[in-house]
């Protein structure tokens, strides 16, 4: 394997621990490897001048590879066809432009993760319940699927209905304030959806200073959320790992730089994580084990 490659890793913000995990993990891979990247975010989470001023930026760069999440399906095409004429090779992971194709796409399926989320907790509810589900970023192209996941898993059971629904954008702070606006309108449900674990979070936040309670589901594996599995606080999270999917997206660049195929989507499975199965995951992200190319291709 070839060292010394330089890598952009782009990611959408520096307020979701997840993403401030996935530049720890792609860091301290590229270590490993051998590489020199540069990770950058917008100061302001998801903004799209402030992701498309720090892409121009890295492709006047010139590296050999662009690791990006983009924060909108399309609005950033002009900008990553303009990488690519350039010969630099994209590599998408967590979410993709519709239009602009990349050397490889590396995600998980949003929509069986949220199905299988939401199935979660309407077990441990015993197929009985009214949810208050909070919704991620509109212009994210991973929120759509998450709530079709959510309302698709509760058409299955004739005793659950999702009663009430809120945006948090998925930051914590709007995790908090959703949470918020759903128990002013209804403070008898039954469990909370959350398409993100910093949502989740906010909602126990929230849910903490007005003495209220009930199960809590999210998404992302994030450490934090870890911890309130394992003290009661949260009932699970689901390992949409943003960290894992960076990392391999940047050996697939490593891979392709050093003249090796790829595939142009990996797919990494995933798994509900409650209290009885999350000491694995119960660690900092600067101690999670990273992860390896056959591992992701299995």
């Amino acid at each position: 394997m070839a060292t010394g490659y330089r890598i952009c890793c782009l990611t959408k913000n520096k307020s979701n621990p997840a993403y401030v995990g996935a530049q720890i993990a792609a860091g301290r891979l590229a270590e490993n490897l051998g590489c020199a990247l540069t990770g950058a975010s917008p100061d302001t989470p998801d903004d799209l001048e402030e992701q498309r001023e720090i892409l121009v930026r890295a492709i006047d760069s010139r590296p050999d590879a662009i690791l990006i999440a983009p924060v909108h399906t399309s609005a950033l095409d002009p900008e990553l066809q303009k990488a690519k004429d350039a010969g630099i090779p994209l590599f998408y992971f967590v979410a993709h432009s519709a239009l602009v194709t990349p050397e490889c796409f590396v995600t998980s399926n949003n929509y069986d993760l949220a199905l299988e989320a939401a199935r979660h907790l309407f077990e441990n509810l015993g197929g009985h319940g009214r949810i208050g589900l909070i919704e991620g970023s509109p212009q994210s192209p991973t929120s759509a699927p998450r709530t079709k996941g959510f309302c698709d898993a509760a058409a299955e059971y004739p005793g659950i209905s999702i009663a009430l629904r809120e945006v948090g954008h998925y930051q914590r702070s709007g995790g908090k304030e959703a949470m918020k606006r759903i128990l002013e309108r209804d403070r008898q449900l039954d469990g909370l959806l959350a398409a993100n674990d910093a949502m989740a979070l906010g909602a126990l936040d929230e849910l903490g200073e007005t003495e209220a309670s009930m199960p809590v589901v999210g998404m992302n594996a994030m450490p934090e959320a870890i911890e309130a599995i394992r003290l009661g606080r949260m009932l699970a999270t689901v390992s949409f790992d943003a960290p894992a999917l960076v990392c391999t997206a940047l050996m697939a660049a490593v891979r392709l730089l050093d003249g090796e195929a790829i595939p142009e989507r990996i797919e990494l499975p995933a798994e509900v994580i409650g209290r009885e199965n999350c000491a694995a995951w119960d660690c900092a992200y600067e101690e999670r084990p990273l992860p390896s190319w056959n591992a992701a291709l299995r």
